[in-house]
């Protein structure tokens, strides 16, 4: 089994930036892909961002726009999401995934 833990969310104001983190443990050498879903008021769950853990090869969500950045530590122990330029429709819970586990997710809220 994965074990993810989110970590990072909070509030911050339209134009900020936040960095989400995801501690991963357990049976890692078997991941294929780790990144984050978020569920937002009026979309649902969607896709945000994902990199592929042998190669490091990154996927972002249309969008997103540059805006965000994934990425894993050295010690391929946690994985990232930088996020900048955050908007009003970026508020939701960001959930970490690896494969088929998920984290209990992180919220983030954009608010003046």
């Amino acid at each position: 089994q994965v074990q993810l833990v989110e970590s990072g969310g909070g509030l911050v104001q339209p134009g900020g930036s936040l960095r989400l983190s995801c501690a991963i443990s357990g049976r890692i050498a078997e991941i294929f892909a780790v990144g984050w879903y978020r569920q937002t008021p009026g979309k649902g769950r969607e896709f945000v961002a994902n990199i592929r853990w042998n190669s490091g090869s990154t996927s972002y969500a249309d969008s997103i726009s540059e805006r965000f950045t994934i990425s894993i530590d050295d010690f391929l122990t946690t994985v990232y999401l930088q996020m900048n330029s955050l908007k009003y429709e970026d508020t939701g819970v960001y959930y970490c995934y690896a494969d088929n586990y998920w984290g209990q997710g992180t919220q983030v809220t954009v608010s003046s």
